[in-house]
């Protein structure tokens, strides 16, 4: 499985953002699609996530009620809608992969708010 996130970028407090993670490879062996992010110098930490195995949507409680995980028809790619940014949603964002075997997780994309 091969996970490519793309859409951020700089925008000031208050904005919004859409994050898209496309995968390829073995997709159907996908179970959950999941949003990360990593502050300097801290551990990566849950935004997101979304089961394929029920449809259950977790978020972190700093996000909630801003942020939504969603994904398209085809199930590819998976969103993550960010809206009324703050300074603090600065940081790398990552998207996994979840299957039986292996997490696997893309490359990451830089989100800057400004205030």
């Amino acid at each position: 499985v091969q996970l490519q996130a793309s859409g951020g970028g700089s925008v000031q407090a208050g904005e919004s953002l859409r994050l898209s993670c496309t995968t390829s490879g073995m997709v159907r062996s996908i179970n959950a699609v999941s949003w990360y992010r990593q502050f300097p110098g801290k551990e990566r930490e849950l935004v997101a996530e979304m089961s394929r195995r029920g449809g259950r949507l977790e978020y972190a409680d700093s996000v909630k009620g801003r942020f939504t995980i969603s994904e398209h028809v085809t199930k590819n790619p998976v969103y993550l809608q960010m809206n009324n940014l703050k300074p603090e949603d600065t940081a790398v964002y990552y998207c996994s992969a979840e299957t039986p075997n292996k997490v696997y997780w893309g490359q990451g994309t830089l989100v800057t708010v400004s205030s």
